[in-house]
């Protein structure tokens, strides 16, 4: 079975299910909106922390430059702690400062390949390319979705990317996952915030999305059962729709477990074989670990930790930052 743009218009997507009262609603969507609320504070600093960046975005150095992607980049990641999935309807808001806290849980990321992102996307720069299109596959709604916007609005001030492609879910899914209504609520949200900060980030980001440098898509794919092994197949137009990019960032751990088929692998098996002929461009995963299944450790490295922590694949306490480049 295919999964193609035609069979989503057929099939319906959450902006235009038969039923107005079933196309309004999200069971997940009060928690959502009490992450979000609940993690203003960590919002507020964010928000002030980019546009303090933006002022003079266009004078920093290479070298200042890449030290601002790494802490924005990080932040992302971290960001994915706030899933909705793994607290079990506990409070999963941010509470602390999340620029004080990259440092402090920099020794948790595994798999760290920032440079090697960073090397692709500063010399495409460089090439004055007139074109550098990045995607984001979505996961949660609430503060890491915020987090994901940040990142997305310094990659293009910078001009490290030149447009952003971001890819949600077409219906609300899995608890926290982030659709269109989610993205444009966020959006408004932090228009009509009070804080400055808060209020010129949603101001500029609805300004992407109107002049086209920022786009949403959506596809019934990313809710189907396929590992992404199998895309090309089963939704060919979405496949090669992700060749046109220059670099994919997948967030969270079900876009991971669904890159490497979900399968335990051992622990060193590289991830680009893991990928299983899913080259669609250069991609990375971000992801803070909540099942057992990881790929592309140093030897030794995995059975270490589970000497010393039983469950450190399944806590969220660590992270990774892993790259294929797809060639």
């Amino acid at each position: 079975m295919r999964y193609t743009d035609q069979q989503q218009s057929a099939s319906g997507t959450s902006e235009d299910w038969g039923s107005p009262l079933i196309s309004d609603f999200d069971v997940f969507k009060e928690e959502k909106v009490h992450n979000f609320f609940e993690s203003q504070q960590a919002i507020i600093l964010m928000s002030t922390y980019l546009q303090d960046i933006l002022k003079n975005v266009e004078k920093l150095d290479e070298n200042l430059l890449k030290k601002e992607f790494f802490k924005l980049l990080q932040v992302s990641l971290w960001g994915n702690k706030c899933d909705l999935s793994l607290s079990a309807g506990a409070d999963s808001s941010q509470k602390s400062d999340p620029l004080q806290s990259v440092e402090e849980l920099k020794p948790f990321i595994l798999v760290d390949h920032m440079e090697k992102l960073w090397s692709l996307l500063i010399n495409k720069k460089n090439m004055n390319k007139q074109t550098t299109r990045l995607d984001i596959v979505l996961d949660n709604a609430g503060f890491e979705l915020t987090t994901d916007l940040i990142l997305a609005d310094f990659l293009l001030s910078s001009k490290l990317a030149t447009e952003i492609h971001f890819h949600g879910k077409s219906i609300p899914w899995y608890v926290s996952d982030t659709t269109r209504r989610d993205l444009n609520w966020t959006i408004k949200q932090m228009q009509s915030a009070n804080h400055k900060g808060m209020s010129r980030c949603g101001v500029c980001w609805e300004g992407y999305l109107k002049n086209g440098v920022w786009i949403y898509h959506d596809h019934l794919f990313w809710t189907s059962p396929h590992e992404y092994c199998r895309m090309a197949q089963v939704a060919p137009d979405l496949y090669s729709e992700l060749q046109k990019s220059n670099l994919i960032i997948f967030k969270g751990d079900l876009n991971y477990r669904k890159l490497i088929a979900d399968r335990k692998w051992e622990f060193t098996v590289p991830f680009h074989q893991a990928l299983n002929t899913f080259h669609p461009a250069p991609l990375c995963s971000l992801r803070t670990l909540k099942c057992d299944i990881q790929v592309g450790l140093k030897p030794g490295q995995g059975e270490q930790l589970t000497n010393t922590e039983p469950d450190w694949m399944i806590i969220g306490k660590y992270g990774i930052i892993q790259f294929d480049a797809a060639s």
